[in-house]
């Protein structure tokens, strides 16, 4: 983990030296990182919206057919909870009471769960399908007053480990009915974000990978895998960053399988064609695309592969 972390430190320096960055551009990462939060976080609990239709209702305002209004509410809810923890930024983490935390999810479960939006539980919970065994109701109290006081601790630990670790230590007290995974993505990316790094994007397709980490710190007190995982998504999202204020970066010989997004020049590569080939297939809506930072334009691993699937039917 230390090498991981290293290389981590390195890119938020290399991040630190093109600051300030340009209003637009930071404007442009900031939304798409709401969106992307949104969709990401929403669908690892079960929500069904697209990323396209999360921005739809996020930004538009707009219904989409077929979908819950329930569905619909997570998504508004999760925007302005991210605006919400936007607004704690300037805190130092030391600062950081149970009050924050009790509002992050207040906003979550709004209009959803009025009774216990921004309240701790009073009964027994159990993870559907998992061997992990919660918390009595009755400790949480407690358990969450000796949270926040190791929030506030003085510790020579790297910023970021103690972001992935608020996150673990706060979904294994689960101290909500539900909302506890939203509310602690949340609050990691709030600390993260006190201290300089970009907010951490745990994948859609990561889904079973996370909760499976966290299982196994949870009932063999294993954290390998958990590191692992949570790591890699803090380190993803400085490369998104990076990405966009130096677009050169990413334009490399062959493109790497391994990395998140690609560029155009990448992609017609992978597929053997032209890049005004790949460039027509984003405008014809065939293939996803993401503008960041002026004209570039970043394809996520995870589109292409939906594109190339579609192309072998």
């Amino acid at each position: 983990m230390d090498e991981k972390l290293f290389q981590i430190e390195a890119k938020r320096k290399q991040l630190d030296n093109y600051k300030p960055l340009p209003i637009e551009l930071v404007k442009n990462l900031e939304e798409w990182f709401r969106i992307e939060l949104t969709y990401t976080s929403n669908a690892i609990e079960g929500n069904t919206l697209t990323r396209q239709e999360t921005a739809m209702v996020v930004e538009e305002g707009l219904t989409v057919a077929g979908k819950s209004l329930t569905e619909h509410q997570e998504a508004i809810n999760h925007a302005e909870a991210f605006n919400y923890i936007k607004t704690l930024i300037d805190k130092k983490r030391q600062e950081i009471t149970a009050r924050d935390i009790l509002d992050i999810h207040s906003i979550i479960l709004n209009k959803i769960d009025d009774t216990n939006k921004g309240k701790y539980r009073n009964v027994t919970v159990r993870l559907r399908g998992s061997e992990t065994i919660l918390p009595n109701p009755l400790k949480v109290p407690e358990l969450m007053e000796e949270f926040i006081k190791w929030v506030q601790s003085d510790t020579t630990d790297h910023p970021v480990k103690i972001a992935i670790d608020a996150h673990y230590k706060l979904v294994s007290i689960h101290p909500f009915v539900d909302g506890n995974g939203r509310t602690a993505r949340l609050l990691m990316n709030l600390l993260l974000m006190q201290a300089g790094f970009p907010s951490a994007i745990i994948r859609k397709e990561d889904r079973s990978i996370y909760i499976n980490s966290l299982e196994k710190g949870q009932t063999k007190n294993d954290m390998n895998d958990y590191y692992i995982v949570m790591l890699e998504a803090v380190d993803r999202s400085l490369d998104i960053y990076l990405e966009a204020v130096d677009p050169e970066r990413t334009r490399v010989s062959e493109p790497n399988l391994q990395q998140r997004f690609y560029t155009t020049d990448e992609v017609a590569k992978l597929l053997q064609v032209d890049p005004e080939t790949v460039r027509r297939y984003v405008r014809q809506g065939n293939l996803k695309a993401v503008k960041l930072g002026g004209k570039f334009i970043r394809i996520d691993k995870a589109d292409l592969n939906i594109f190339i699937e579609g192309l072998k039917k």
